[in-house]
């Protein structure tokens, strides 16, 4: 049972109830931070480590709160949480850092943080709190860096640029030329063009369930 469970949440992390194409959760850093593949991984992982770290630390305390201040409490450890991650991004990853801007706080207000800490974590054990803010988290990182692929792609010929802000000076090899002379398509990289984009993958993501629907 215990391993049915956790099939359950992965499947709905990471395809059934995926926060960005079927909640359509936190679209304002997926739509903004996409103009690169680097940057998406940049806010997937920080908010992937988010959702993990406040699912577990709420489900440990879920016990202690009184109804009346559990959110507030939720809130704070959330905040906290950030806090942290953004004074580590800033002194590990400052390029990066500076690029991600205002929406390493923003992480805060992702309703998709709140909304799993206070519809699952606050109900469920330890490690499916944990399993599950990995799964949403590692979901909403697939489509911010598949995204960002498409429109850098697109946009400028390449995959992977600018890895150096992430994996160090050393990573420029992990940089893919993918159009040689390429001039760009400027709308890719142009905030329309983020709305083109997850337009496209939740089309086929909906032809996908459509086709499975009927096969069933």
């Amino acid at each position: 049972m215990h391993i049915e469970n956790l099939k359950k949440i992965t499947l709905n992390g990471l395809w059934t109830n995926n926060s960005a194409l079927v909640q359509l959760l936190g679209l304002c850093p997926l739509l903004a931070v996409t103009s690169t593949a680097i940057n998406g991984l940049g806010l997937g992982i920080a908010t992937t480590i988010t959702l993990i770290l406040s699912g577990t630390l709420v489900s440990l305390i879920r016990n202690l709160l009184r109804q009346e201040i559990r959110l507030p409490v939720f809130m704070l450890i959330i905040a906290s949480i950030v806090t942290i991650i953004e004074l580590t991004m800033n002194a590990w990853f400052h390029e990066l850092y500076l690029i991600l801007g205002i929406f390493i706080p923003l992480i805060v207000t992702n309703c998709v943080i709140i909304g799993r800490a206070e519809a699952f974590a606050s109900r469920q054990g330890v490690f499916l709190a944990f399993w599950d803010g990995l799964m949403m988290g590692l979901g909403f990182t697939i489509i911010l860096v598949l995204l960002g692929s498409m429109r850098e792609i697109l946009g400028k010929g390449t995959l992977f640029s600018q890895a150096d802000l992430m994996f160090g000076n050393g990573a420029d090899w992990i940089t893919l030329t993918v159009f040689d002379n390429y001039s760009g398509f400027l709308l890719a990289i142009l905030p329309p063009g983020a709305f083109f984009g997850l337009a496209f993958i939740i089309a086929i993501k909906n032809i996908i369930d459509n086709h499975q629907s009927h096969i069933k």
